[in-house]
């Protein structure tokens, strides 16, 4: 399928999500997540949820980064379909954005390239680590911008479509996608 369509599906399939649903997906992601040896590292990126979108709540993932003592780095969407990147810290301030993400309002900023581990938002993935998002292009410039050996994991609620078929050289795969069933690598 097209990434048009499998966006169509994937949110259709999301909206009709219970909250309950939402958050066990959230609470079986979060405890699978601690089988992947991605531990030693010092700087992980993760996305900020939306409630209303119904996605994955990565409030229970900051909530073990924390109590394993690791700098948590969270975006802020900034011009021309871009992401900056803050420290969060307990003086972070944060504010839904027009999409009702909520994002730091300043701090410190950490330049991709310190980067060690990045959760990816997405709507589906396929079986060889490529992903659909929004479609707005934030996470493919993010990546790009990134060192090559950062570890990318994807967070989904669903298991993986075969295959995406309008993948593009834009598009950077994923080493690891964790959805509530099983743990993906590629």
């Amino acid at each position: 399928m097209l990434k048009k369509e499998l966006r169509t599906k994937y949110l259709d399939l999301r909206n009709t999500a219970s909250e309950e649903d939402v958050y066990n997906a959230s609470i079986t992601i979060a405890n699978n997540l601690l089988a992947l040896p991605i531990w030693d590292y010092t700087y992980y990126h993760i996305f900020l949820h939306s409630t209303s979108k119904k996605e994955l709540n990565t409030s229970l993932i900051i909530t073990l980064l924390q109590g394993k003592d690791k700098e948590i780095v969270v975006p802020r969407m900034a011009k021309e379909n871009t992401l900056q990147h803050f420290l969060l810290t307990d003086n972070t301030l944060l504010k839904p954005n027009s999409w009702d993400i909520p994002e730091p309002v300043d701090g410190i900023e950490v330049m991709p390239a310190k980067l060690d581990v990045i959760f990816v938002p997405l709507l589906t993935f396929d079986l060889k680590g490529h992903r659909v998002g929004y479609g707005k292009g934030y996470y493919d410039l993010f990546l790009s911008q990134c060192k090559p050996n950062a570890v990318k994991i994807g967070l989904s609620m669903f298991g993986p479509e075969e295959n995406i078929a309008d993948v593009g050289p834009q598009d950077i795969p994923l080493d690891h996608c964790v959805s509530p069933a099983t743990t993906y690598t590629f």
